[in-house]
C-alpha cells in the first residue's frame, strides 16, 4: 500500500472540489497556494530548500507565488495528481512514500478541517500505524518544547511499549525527555496533526499539571 499515493489522490480530488480560493489550515494560504506549493516540492528543487524557512525562505516564497500566479489551478492539480517527475529524487523507488506519506496526510487534512463541519476520517490501521511510526520523529520537532511531551495513543489496548524489541503494541513515544511532562493523548491521526502545529484543530487531550499543560499549549515551536 502506497500511503502517499492514496493521500495525494484523496487531496486531488478534494481540490478539483473546492477549487483555488477555499481556505486552509496553513496561515495565510489558499487551497491555490497549498497546490503551488506542492508543485515547488516536487518540481522545483532549487527553491524546495527554502520549505523549511531558513535564508532561503524568500526565494521559496517568490518562486511559489510566481507558480501560483502563472499556473491555472487545474493544471496545479494536475501536477499534483500525477506525482513526482522520474528525473526528480522524490520519483525514485521508495522516496515518494518515505517524503510525502505524512505530507500528503496533513496536506490533506489542511483542506478538508479548513472548513466547518469537518469530521475526523476512519483511517485504515495500516495508515494509522504508519503515523505513529513517523511520530517518532517528534523528537525533533519538540525539541524545544518548553516542557517535557509524551505522545500516547488511545486508539489501541494498553500494555504495549515503544521500546525496540519489546512485545506487544508499541502506544507511548517520550518525544522530549524533561520535567515536568505532559502526555498529549489522542489517536495517530490527531497526534500527528497536533505535532505539525495544527494545534486548533487536532483532537488531542492533555495530562500533566496544569502549568506546564498550560505552558505547552502557549507554546510555539
Amino acid at each position: 500500500m502506497s500511503y502517499a499515493r492514496e493521500e495525494r489522490l484523496a487531496l486531488c480530488a478534494l481540490l478539483d472540489e473546492t477549487g483555488p480560493d477555499a481556505p486552509t489550515l496553513c496561515e495565510g494560504w489558499t487551497t491555490g497556494d497549498l497546490a503551488a506549493h506542492l508543485v515547488l516540492r516536487e518540481h522545483r528543487p532549487d527553491a524546495a530548500a527554502g520549505v523549511a524557512g531558513g535564508p532561503l525562505a524568500g526565494y521559496t516564497a517568490r518562486v511559489q507565488q510566481r507558480i501560483r500566479a502563472r499556473t491555472p489551478f487545474p493544471d496545479l492539480v494536475r501536477m499534483i495528481r500525477s506525482g513526482p517527475p522520474r528525473l526528480s529524487v522524490m520519483g525514485l523507488p521508495g522516496v515518494d512514500e518515505h517524503a510525502n506519506a505524512v505530507e500528503f496526510f496533513v496536506h490533506h487534512e489542511d483542506v478538508r478541517r479548513g472548513a466547518p463541519g469537518w469530521e475526523p476520517r476512519e483511517l485504515s490501521s495500516g495508515e494509522s500505524d504508519m503515523l505513529w511510526h513517523r511520530l517518532r520523529l517528534a523528537r525533533f520537532m519538540l525539541r524545544k518544547a518548553p516542557v517535557g511531551v509524551e505522545l500516547a495513543r488511545d486508539d489501541i489496548g494498553t500494555g504495549g511499549t515503544d521500546e525496540p524489541g519489546a512485545n506487544g503494541p508499541a502506544y507511548r513515544i517520550t518525544a522530549r525527555n524533561a520535567t515536568p511532562a505532559v502526555t498529549v493523548v489522542g489517536s495517530p491521526a490527531e497526534l500527528t496533526m497536533w505535532v505539525m502545529g495544527r494545534r486548533t484543530a487536532a483532537r488531542v487531550r492533555m495530562d500533566g499539571i496544569q502549568a506546564a499543560v498550560t505552558k505547552l499549549a502557549e507554546a510555539n515551536w
